[in-house]
């Protein structure tokens, strides 16, 4: 397994390690995440609400979310933490050979902190050993230790088989909810045509009925204005807005800014 300082990955299992604050850009979690903080502490923003996950947390985040993480070493310490990705694949085998299907909707939320169990910290115990090597694990014995953490959420934590197989596409939901709650993030349309449950060309008619523009005008519009009242109002700074509102370049935001309301980001913020 490899343990690189700056994200070390091998299929489907990832060590991190930062000795320094990290704020990442969006991501999306396309598959189960189940993973344990060893040392420091993360955020994690999922729509409008923030998970924080600190030393010795155990976590699981259910696929098909837009999230932003950022990981806060300890003083004079790393972040250091293990996650495990479950494929639909090693999903979809474990149902067959063991006749696991779901019986119900999943109630929990979209990320959980998991209640601390012996059996869940015996396996990460097992793959410390390999987290300051050079080499990597098989594919096959990889594979292994994810279909391990599957057995091993389910007998800890039985509710879960509702969500781990549960094979279901996205249904269609209210765009016009969803957008407004998700609009910072800064993914491809066809990524937002998915998650609401449809294909990009009906996302994109849909959209222009409920908004009366298309899905890039305005989504550069609602973010200009959170970006303007963040500014104007809580008085932060143009380094941080353009990250936090959607934008993935300084530039472009500041032109798009100036644009938009007739002054610089830096002179709303000035007389905010």
């Amino acid at each position: 397994m490899s343990a690189q300082h700056v994200n070390g990955q091998i299929p489907h299992i990832l060590y991190s390690c930062y000795s320094r604050k990290s704020s990442e850009g969006e991501q999306f979690i396309s598959e189960h995440i189940f993973g344990y903080t060893i040392s420091g502490s993360s955020e994690t923003y999922l729509g409008n609400k923030a998970y924080t996950f600190n030393e010795g947390d155990f976590r699981f985040i259910r696929k098909n979310q837009l999230t932003r993480y950022t990981k806060f070493p300890p003083p004079g310490g790393e972040y250091r933490a293990i996650s495990i990705k479950m494929d639909q694949d090693t999903l979809r085998s474990l149902s067959e050979e063991f006749n696991l299907h779901m019986d119900g909707p999943f109630q929990g939320e979209n990320a959980l902190h998991l209640a601390p169990h012996k059996l869940l910290r015996h396996y990460i115990d097992s793959l410390t050993p390999y987290l300051n090597t050079t080499g990597e694990l098989s594919i096959a014995l990889t594979n292994q230790k994810v279909r391990e953490a599957v057995m091993l959420l389910l007998e800890t934590n039985p509710s879960l088989k509702n969500v781990l197989f549960d094979f279901s596409e996205p249904g269609k939901i209210d765009l016009e909810a969803y957008m407004n709650e998700h609009y910072k993030f800064n993914v491809h349309l066809d990524r937002f045509a998915y998650l609401t449950g449809r294909s990009l060309a009906t996302f994109k008619r849909d959209f222009e009925k409920i908004f009366h523009t298309t899905p890039s005008r305005w989504l550069q519009q609602r973010r200009l204005k959170e970006a303007y009242y963040l500014l104007k109002e809580k008085g932060r700074r143009t380094s941080d807005v353009y990250l936090e509102v959607g934008f993935e370049d300084l530039s472009h935001f500041s032109y798009a800014f100036k644009k938009t309301f007739g002054v610089t980001p830096s002179a709303v913020s000035a007389i905010g």
